[in-house]
């Protein structure tokens, strides 16, 4: 297996160098143009032989276990490599190619969603320790893609920008305007628009975790009146709200549940309504869900194309009134995440365990290096009945922003 791995890599590395300590201590150096540089130990022969068969699984599991090990550096700069390479010569690894086909082939499966099995996959990443979550998030627990219009914001000050670009979208030029906030996390998106843009906001979630969260901090806020939570599957909304916002759920949907998301959402709009749908995607067409991630992170979840997502949102009757590709802002929010991450390892130790790190750090660096090196975007795609529903240009956008922020306390400050 030493022979078919080394052969490998030295086929696949033509970026930056990549060091590998062999079980045997044996040490080859791969090496390319200029680019990024990492070294590991890989500890037994058996992670080399699950490394030439199933790379996109056994990378993961391996650092996981502790059976590969970086070298003088962190994850991070390992898969910066790996993922560098790939993405220049995804032919390198034989096996890579045909895994990803693999997971587009059989992608209808294993992200076939119903009711049940979609609050299985909530539970396996959202009903995790919330201590865990407010230990790398920022403090309204923002757990999706901030906004960074300068470029040099702390994560704080991003994720309320985020949360004010979303609000000017969608269109709260009234109070005690009724909106649906599907996937509403931990709350935070749900109580900024009912405190500082006057609207009575229902947030549904599938985590007991998040729904227990979201209903103490509108008790705390004194926001009950105003804001309610419920543990709820979209697919059971009946009710009809002015405007209807989702962030960072739909990657949760799966391919087979698009045309029902849309035509929910459809049923559920007014007349007169604006939706805003805030999510990762890919940039270069339909694919499958790294296995790694399916199997441990993301149960049943799917970052889709525009391509798949326009022609169910077309056949539900939702007009699309303005599609924002958001590009490198996800790989701007990581390495916050990534950063509080290290800096509280001990405290998130002591939640679970060493192995239990080493997962997330592989989450937290794979998924930013998705946005760096690969295709990962996030889309936010703006959504009405009628065509008339939005400002006739988007120059209200920015209008409604820097208004915002000015008629609305600092809530950054520690």
């Amino acid at each position: 297996m030493r022979i078919a791995l080394d052969t490998i890599l030295g086929r696949l590395i033509q970026v930056g160098r990549l060091t590998v300590r062999w079980p045997d201590d044996r040490v080859t150096h791969y090496e390319g143009e200029a680019g990024p540089e990492a070294a590991i130990t890989l500890c037994d022969w058996g992670t080399v032989r699950r490394l030439v068969f199933n790379p996109p699984l056994a990378t993961g599991e391996a650092y996981m276990n502790g059976s590969l090990v970086p070298s003088g550096c962190g994850i991070f700069e390992v898969l910066d490599v790996l993922l560098t390479n790939v993405r220049r010569n995804p032919a390198g690894h034989p096996f890579v190619a045909a895994q990803y086909w693999l997971q587009a082939l059989k992608r209808r499966v294993d992200q076939y969603n119903p009711a049940g099995r979609s609050r299985a996959n909530a539970a396996h990443h959202y009903d995790l320790n919330r201590r865990l979550y407010s230990l790398f998030l920022d403090r309204d627990l923002q757990y999706s893609c901030a906004y960074f219009p300068r470029g040099d914001e702390s994560l704080e000050e991003a994720q309320t920008a985020k949360k004010r670009h979303i609000a000017a979208k969608l269109c709260l030029d009234r109070p005690n305007l009724s909106v649906l906030d599907i996937g509403c996390g931990w709350g935070g998106m749900a109580l900024t628009l009912a405190r500082d843009h006057g609207a009575i906001v229902t947030g549904i979630t599938l985590s007991q975790e998040q729904l227990a969260e979201a209903q103490a901090r509108a008790a705390a806020e004194g926001l009950s009146d105003r804001v309610t939570f419920e543990l709820r599957d979209y697919r059971t909304v009946d009710r009809v709200y002015d405007r209807i916002v989702s962030v960072g759920m739909f990657e949760h949907v799966g391919v087979n549940h698009f045309h029902v998301f849309f035509e929910r959402i459809a049923r559920c709009l007014h007349p007169d309504g604006v939706a805003l749908l805030h999510a990762i995607g890919r940039g270069h067409g339909p694919g499958g869900t790294n296995p790694w991630i399916a199997k441990y992170i993301f149960p049943g979840g799917y970052c889709p194309a525009l391509s798949e997502v326009l022609p169910p949102l077309e056949k539900s009757g939702l007009l699309t009134m303005d599609v924002e590709i958001l590009r490198l802002h996800y790989a701007e929010t990581l390495p916050h995440w990534r950063w509080r991450f290290a800096a509280n390892r001990d405290a998130i130790a002591a939640l679970y365990d060493e192995r239990f790190c080493r997962m997330f750090e592989f989450y937290l660096a794979g998924s930013e290096l998705a946005f760096r090196r690969e295709d990962q975007i996030v889309f936010q795609i703006q959504m009405a009945h009628r065509i008339d529903a939005v400002p006739l240009t988007r120059d209200y956008i920015g209008g409604v922003e820097r208004e915002a922020a000015a008629k609305t306390p600092d809530r950054t400050a520690a």
